[in-house]
């Protein structure tokens, strides 16, 4: 069948499918790469990746594209489902006779909630989708699927799941799938060196944080590896057909969990000579860190979450504040950037703990950071332990009209408006000390190419922050009115 994987547009500047990690539009444009719908494309010569949302492709362009295709693979997520569920539909109008196929975290955790909301799906597949989507474009009924969910007979039909793929190098290069169907330019992260390139040595996580969507609905946390040729001849093959390349980013949910494994692939990546950046927990160790430097290894992203411990207990995180602390000193002795990844609104939350995480991140002074608020997504503890204990709010969008976070989980005495301003506060706090600003300017004064870059990043986030703080202060006035009735 000829098949459409597609990550679809809905708000601007939103990446939020398609192996985004925390969907939703950032402070600053930014896109991930569709890793997840390119491996079965690779597996389908008859096929096209469209990843909307970098290449500006608009909804109109892309319901026009059904015609020209029989099988549509969307890959949603929880803000952008009821949007997608629409673009199907759109689609079926103009073709009729496509099947289309959902993925992606929503349709694992409630496949049938997802096949009553429309006949224009016609069957999703729960957690990784692989092999599934490539059988039945090859003529496989879906009874034969593991993990497809779809109608039969008036009612629903639920496959029981199959195993998780274990030999990952049995799996096409995602980058030739690049190459192949996508820009490679268009895709930007405000840490990584641009033009970059992103993809997996791993899947699963066996980390158990509470608030993690994938492991918990996707990938797993069963931990599997691809082998380090593998890896290194992948990396050597994008080294040599993607011009201009600047940066390989290895986007596993954690990249070096084990140390021996780590130092095994750094030995074979040294001499390719490559740049490239990472995913961390902050109990890696002094050598393992030391390895990588040696081979090329320039940035973290490391999710230190909380800087309260009990928050960190609460979360189930496995890592205390004195292995964040020592970790940093040991990343930025060997000359390593850490992107330092924080959230606010998680399991027990409070004012008092919340300036502890701030204070904490000054503590370290990493290089950049990010603050996300906490969502709890249907399929992951948090959610549970949120639905329990009577602390969402579903009539309260996890996005407002653009697709940026707002809250829509609140803890006594931490209301929307409170949570949202928190953001802000440790934004302004930790970026306008002396030390973080001069970092900043600094890169702005040596180098043009930053300075643009930069001025690009302060316009966007400066008009977020506006935003955000009319949000504040609506929901705050709207809070007195009620007082006052």
């Amino acid at each position: 069948m000829r098949t459409l994987f597609l990550n679809p547009p809905s708000f601007e500047g939103f990446d939020g499918g398609a192996s985004s990690r925390w969907p939703a539009t950032r402070e600053i444009e930014s896109y991930w790469y569709p890793v997840w719908l390119c491996y079965p494309a690779g597996m389908l010569k008859d096929s096209k990746v469209v990843d909307a949302p970098p290449h500006k492709i608009s909804i109109q362009q892309t319901v026009d594209m059904a015609k020209d295709f029989e099988l549509l693979v969307l890959f949603t997520s929880t803000p952008g489902l009821a949007v997608d569920i629409r673009m199907a539909e759109l689609m079926k109008d103009v073709n009729p006779k496509l099947k289309v196929c959902f993925v992606g975290p929503p349709v694992t955790v409630e496949p049938e909630k997802v096949l009553k909301s429309t006949t224009a799906i016609d069957f999703v597949v729960r957690r990784e989708f692989d092999h599934q989507i490539v059988d039945y474009a090859n003529g496989k009924p879906l009874s034969e699927l593991p993990g497809v969910s779809y109608r039969d007979n008036g009612g629903f039909v639920h496959n029981p799941e199959g195993g998780y793929i274990e030999d990952l190098d049995s799996l096409p290069w995602v980058t030739k799938i690049y190459k192949r169907d996508l820009d490679f330019r268009r895709y930007n992260v405000p840490f990584l060196k641009n033009p970059f390139i992103s993809l997996y040595t791993s899947r699963g996580c066996p980390a158990l944080c509470t608030f993690c969507l994938w492991p918990q609905t996707h990938s797993g946390h069963r931990w599997r590896l691809r082998s380090a040729e593998d890896v290194v001849n992948e990396v050597a093959w994008a080294k040599e057909n993607f011009p201009g390349l600047k940066e390989i980013f290895f986007d596993d949910d954690t990249f070096n969990y084990k140390g021996k494994r780590t130092i095994e692939l750094c030995e074979k990546l040294a001499p390719l000579g490559v740049t490239w950046s990472c995913t961390s927990r902050v109990t890696t160790d002094y050598d393992t860190l030391k390895a990588m430097k040696d081979a090329g290894a320039r940035l973290m992203i490391v999710g230190y979450e909380s800087g309260d411990a009990q928050i960190l207990k609460n979360i189930k995180k496995g890592a205390t504040l004195d292995m964040a602390r020592r970790f940093t000193e040991n990343a930025h002795k060997l000359g390593l950037t850490i992107h330092g990844d924080f959230i606010v609104g998680l399991p027990g939350e409070s004012r008092e703990s919340i300036r502890n995480t701030v204070d904490f991140a000054k503590s370290l002074d990493t290089e950049t950071i990010q603050v996300s608020i906490a969502h709890p997504y249907p399929g992951t503890e948090f959610y549970e332990y949120a639905e329990k204990n009577d602390l969402i709010q579903l009539d309260a969008s996890m996005t407002d009209d653009t697709g940026h976070q707002l809250p829509n989980v609140v803890y006594p005495g931490l209301d929307r408006a409170e949570l949202v301003d928190w953001v802000e506060r440790f934004y302004g706090e930790y970026y306008f000390r002396p030390k973080a600003a001069w970092r900043v300017v600094r890169k702005a004064i040596f180098n043009n190419e930053e300075r643009r870059r930069l001025y690009k990043e302060a316009r966007e986030y400066l008009a977020l922050r506006s935003k955000r703080k009319k949000f504040v202060a609506d929901q705050r006035q709207a809070s007195a009115n009620a007082a006052g009735d």
